[in-house]
């Protein structure tokens, strides 16, 4: 059977590598200025984003034309037209039809080495991808074929091209109990050796945390972290939830936990981070400006912050853009962003080497800026 590469639980140094506001130190209207290069070439960590929903214009076309009945285009062009989102439930309709074109071991395969090329080419040194084998065993994928598709992109994307990928299994919230069942049997009796965390992703209104409780609680026993979706769409009670029910180490978005000072307080002393999406947060209308989205007040709150980019074709963004928002938002400079880049490490399921060789390579870059 296979097992988990080693790991490490987030230590205490979190606050450590609090962002710097010091004040952009770059013209904003010019998207090659210095600050935007220095994103570029610094190496980062990303802790959320999604396995289908990662899938690049190209691929997706070149699915779409081998599955002719779909109704997504094959235009790679007409995409940023279908990839238009009315609300965060259009969203959900539209990701479904991009789920539905990865219909065999050999898609899986495909998506997830070309996911890994993009990363390579933005400098993500490591990823925890989310993952929902639910979606595509349904589908008829053999849960084992699917296991193997994406562990055999693994093992190339990081002898080949240097991204170092681990898994996030999540249960899609809509498909119910069924989907929780055996999403957990998956995770827990096949257990792939890049698996290092459970999560529940998909729609929260109409779907409370509580209710999945019992499956957290086998995926905890068995070693996985757990890294649930909450407070993007509903309000800080899905993240008390999350905290409570689903023993949740890390919060996926959490944008709602602005609206609750304790909430705040409590994530800022027990040191449980926040994957932050900006761009995600505005295409699916959970906030409504970037101007309002609550990045600042988190931070400023002294809650540890990761930056993420969930979605990034469909949003029409990557991680490189995902930290040039953040950089504006919160005012910051080569050191500041830097720090965010360090917090991805700190509140990643990486082993304790390997966030040390991570940090030391970040630091190491920004020493030597500009070069």
């Amino acid at each position: 059977m296979l097992r988990p590469a080693p790991f490490a639980a987030p230590g205490p140094a979190y606050h450590e590598h609090r962002p710097r506001p010091a004040g952009p130190t770059f013209d904003q209207e010019d998207p090659l200025s210095d600050l935007d290069a220095f994103i570029a070439g610094l190496p980062k960590a990303e802790l959320h984003v999604h396995h289908v929903g990662s899938a690049s214009p190209r691929i997706v076309s070149k699915l779409a034309a081998r599955h002719s009945d779909s109704p997504v285009p094959t235009d790679p062009e007409a995409l940023a037209d279908y990839f238009t989102f009315r609300d965060f439930a259009h969203f959900i309709q539209v990701y479904l039809s991009v789920v539905d074109l990865i219909r065999d071991s050999e898609d899986v395969r495909l998506l997830t080495y070309e996911v890994a090329r993009d990363m390579a080419r933005q400098n993500i040194r490591y990823a925890e991808l989310t993952v929902t084998p639910y979606s595509s065993t349904r589908r008829g994928i053999p849960d084992a074929a699917f296991v193997e598709a994406i562990e055999d992109a693994r093992r190339a994307a990081e002898s080949e091209l240097g991204v170092v990928l681990r898994w996030c299994f999540d249960i899609p919230g809509e498909a119910g109990l069924e989907a929780a069942e055996e999403t957990t049997r998956i995770a827990c009796d096949l257990r792939p050796e890049g698996l290092v965390s459970f999560g529940l992703g998909g729609p929260e209104i109409g779907v409370p945390r509580p209710q999945f409780k019992p499956y957290f609680d086998r995926a905890v026993a068995a070693g996985l972290h757990s890294v649930p979706h909450a407070g993007e769409t509903t309000g800080p009670q899905t993240v008390w939830d999350a905290l409570t029910d689903l023993r949740a180490e890390r919060i996926g978005h959490g944008t709602s936990a602005v609206q609750d000072p304790k909430l705040l307080a409590h994530l800022a002393e027990h040191r449980i981070p926040l994957e932050v999406c900006p761009t995600s947060n505005i295409a699916t209308r959970a906030v409504r400006t970037l101007d309002e989205h609550p990045l600042k007040e988190m931070v400023d709150a002294g809650v540890l912050v990761t930056i993420n980019s969930d979605d990034p074709p469909m949003f029409g963004t990557d991680l490189c853009s995902e930290y040039g928002v953040a950089a504006r938002l919160l005012g910051l400079d080569a050191a500041g962003v830097a720090d965010l880049a360090k917090n991805a490490v700190a509140a990643s399921f990486m082993d304790a080497s390997a966030k040390a060789a991570l940090t030391t390579e970040i630091d190491d870059y920004t020493a030597t800026w500009p070069r």
